[in-house]
């Protein structure tokens, strides 16, 4: 009951051939191929991007504003660590002087 049951593998039906033969042939020398004739280079498959005066300006201030977003965002981060590490430490200083006031009584 608990032991697992294990299929049998079936025989092949059919016709079964045998391996195919491979016997050696001789290689003779020819003459060799001439060389292809060269051809034209293919013209670029991409349009070739031009620079205007005024996609410039669009893109330095597309990277400028990128700039002074994650600026601000990595600044109000920051700043987020501060406040909460200067509330931790009043608030150790509050817990330690309510502790030291308490054994003195």
């Amino acid at each position: 009951m608990f032991r697992p049951k294990h299929p049998t593998m079936p025989q092949p039906t059919g016709t079964v051939t045998p391996p195919a033969v491979v016997e050696p042939t001789t290689i003779t020398p020819g003459t060799p191929a001439p060389p292809p004739a060269p051809t034209a280079p293919a013209p670029p498959s991409r349009p070739v991007v031009q620079l205007t005066p005024g996609t410039a300006l669009a893109l330095v201030g597309g990277g400028t504003a990128v700039v002074l977003v994650v600026g601000a965002v990595l600044v109000s981060m920051l700043l987020a660590v501060a406040v909460t590490a200067a509330s931790l430490a009043i608030c150790a200083l509050v817990i330690r002087s309510l502790v030291n006031a308490q054994h003195r009584r």
